[in-house]
């Protein structure tokens, strides 16, 4: 890959030039601050840029904005404070930034080099989804949601690139008193899901929390996994974490978790799938449809990627498109007993 850096210390500079070393990739050119980056990502396109978040003159959130806008490519945020700047680093990944990463420091070790090196071709893998997993073959939906039996509501939603700002905006309409449980499942590395769950929860009503190995959804609560492990739902509807499946790309993955809600959840389901590279999600939130429960996508405009939620409408998974704007007053609307059903045209 063609790599731009973006860092305004010549010593992380250095370590990632470093870092980078060992692989093939190339270093196309390097910039001082974003304002020099917007002008560099749009004269000389890289496919992969380091983007530093503290910087004169232009930062890093909005540099990763004006390049989204104008000469979009894959953006990778590298920050030397992973909870001083966990603010900027959720900005940075709603603007279209894909995934973050702690910034290697000089002799300290093989483990940052590897840790940037895997993030690098993670990122590769997913931008080449022509050569990707393949999609479900559309099934046999009912022709119309049945109420479920259960008296108890959950809200599951699955989240990628752009998912933080995403999420921030859906959780603001909904209120602390929210007669339902919500899961969420977003694309981030451990050490920032953290600070994602504190971040919200500091910006909504509803109360946000770290999951707890063993938790039970609880109403007017969002719960977040925190580990680099899958989180499922058990027989008695309690939520663990899992190493397995071991070959699902996605740690946590949205797949997952929704498939054990749709075999296990004792009551009604609302399942989301919002912005985000990839397929991840699709088949669950298909798993959800056809087990009567409702399933609400973002639509292409609102999406800094329009792939998870383009790959739940190729396989039949969504009863509605929304643009984000509407997606959380109508799980408000879906949460009242005259909720809607399924729109099959």
């Amino acid at each position: 890959m063609k790599i731009g850096i973006v860092n305004d210390m010549p010593m992380a500079v250095e370590a990632l030039r470093r870092a980078l070393l060992p692989s093939d990739h190339q270093i196309l050119w390097t910039a001082e601050n974003g304002a020099v980056a917007v002008a560099r990502a749009a004269e000389d396109p890289p496919d992969l840029i380091l983007m530093d978040l503290v910087m004169p003159v232009m930062d890093g959130v909005e540099a990763t904005r004006r390049i989204m806008q104008a000469s979009p490519c894959n953006i990778l945020v590298v920050t030397a404070s992973v909870s001083g700047n966990s603010g900027k680093v959720f900005e940075a990944m709603g603007a279209g930034a894909l995934d973050v990463v702690a910034t290697p420091v000089l002799g300290g070790g093989q483990n940052g080099a590897r840790d940037l090196l895997q993030k690098i071709d993670r990122i590769a893998r997913i931008s080449g989804l022509p050569g990707g997993s393949k999609s479900a073959s559309p099934a046999g939906v009912p022709a119309s949601l049945q109420r479920g039996t259960g008296k108890h509501w959950l809200v599951a939603i699955g989240s990628s690139t752009g998912g933080p700002q995403a999420l921030l905006r859906i959780l603001k309409r909904l209120p602390a008193d929210l007669p339902a449980a919500v899961v969420v499942v977003q694309h981030m590395d451990k050490q920032f899901a953290g600070g994602l769950a504190e971040w919200l929860d500091t910006q909504v009503s509803i109360r946000v929390k770290v999951l707890e190995n063993g938790e039970r959804p609880r109403t007017g609560t969002v719960l977040i996994p925190a580990t680099a492990d899958h989180v499922v739902m058990t027989p008695s509807n309690n939520l663990t974490y899992s190493v397995d499946p071991k070959d699902n790309f996605y740690h946590p993955s949205a797949d997952v978790f929704f498939k054990s809600v749709a075999r296990y959840w004792h009551g009604n389901c609302i399942g989301v799938i919002l912005t985000g590279m990839g397929r991840d999600g699709a088949e669950g939130l298909l798993a959800l449809r056809k087990n009567s429960h409702y399933s609400i996508a973002q639509d292409r405009e609102s999406c800094v990627v329009y792939g998870m939620p383009k790959a739940a409408v190729e396989v039949g998974a969504v009863c509605e498109v929304l643009p984000l704007e509407d997606i959380g007053a109508r799980i408000l609307e879906l949460l009242n007993p005259q909720r809607g059903t399924c729109n099959h045209d």
